[in-house]
């Protein structure tokens, strides 16, 4: 079974974080036993996206969605890093800049999505519209409900003018959670991420589970999917994630754009030239 198929979140479908296992690992026991197999999927992302950029006509958006430590870093600094940077850009949804707040919710969003032949990364995404601000009460049920077929119809418009979507939930337990805030205390290299915030947050994971349902069961789109990926192991989250952008961008049937020159005429007067 394809990647896309077995993590997929199916149209109309009400997934239960619960009922997913944060600590699957597909039949790999370890990182060693993976490393092939995710440096094959990774030496394959940046061909295919050299096939995106030169073909210049459809682009590519990721976005990474997880709790606190879920590994959207992690993602893009060891699956994402092996792209050519000429043709990729992340994009940060930390909290709202002043200029982004007197906008639309979703103005920050399309200002940053990709451009032909371009992959985009979100690191967090305009679903924090429908996350952090319905957990929080930041606005009122009101309008954070009717944000989902705002959110579908954006996907929607950027889908029909070549945009390919992929949405990633990096799915980890509670328990690691609280053993990744530990190492940070423990790493030096790490400390500076934390925040006193991060605690508090952990009393509201049912709250934020409740919300990632609701927005996977109503965002998941056929031109836009949402797939839940088991993170407790952070190499396995590299291999899937790396293996469903791989499995999407070689369905598309990437060429590279014919000559627009006449070779033939280049080639004589190079000849002629060189003796």
């Amino acid at each position: 079974m394809s990647y896309i198929e077995r993590f997929k979140v199916h149209p109309a479908s009400r997934p239960r974080l619960a009922d997913i296992d944060p600590a699957f690992k597909d039949r790999h026991a370890t990182r060693e036993a993976a490393l092939e197999e995710t440096a094959h999927y990774s030496e394959r992302l940046r061909a295919l996206q050299d096939l995106l950029y030169a073909e210049g006509r459809r682009s590519l958006l990721i976005c990474l969605q997880a709790m606190d430590t879920g590994g959207k870093d992690g993602v893009i600094n060891h699956v994402l890093a092996a792209m050519n940077p000429q043709g990729c850009r992340v994009a940060h949804f930390r909290q709202p800049s002043s200029e982004e707040a007197a906008h639309d919710f979703l103005w920050r969003a399309h200002r940053v999505a990709p451009a032909s032949g371009e992959v985009v990364i979100f690191n967090r995404s305009h679903y924090e519209a429908v996350l952090i601000e319905r957990v929080h009460g930041l606005v009122p049920k009101e309008v954070w409900s009717a944000r989902y077929e705002r959110i579908n119809e954006f996907e929607r418009a950027l889908a029909e003018s070549g945009t390919q979507i992929l949405k990633f939930y990096l799915h980890i337990s509670s328990e690691e959670q609280l053993a990744r805030f530990k190492q940070r205390l423990e790493d030096p290299t790490k400390q500076w991420k934390i925040s006193e915030a991060d605690y508090a947050e952990r009393k509201l994971w049912p709250q934020y589970a409740t919300a990632y349902e609701e927005a996977l069961s109503r965002c998941s789109t056929p031109h836009a999917p949402w797939f839940v990926i088991p993170a407790n192991h952070k190499w396995f989250r590299n291999l899937a994630v790396a293996r469903i952008v791989v499995e999407h961008l070689e369905a598309l049937g990437l060429t590279y754009p014919k000559p627009s020159v006449d070779l033939a005429r280049i080639r004589r007067e190079y000849h002629a030239a060189s003796k």
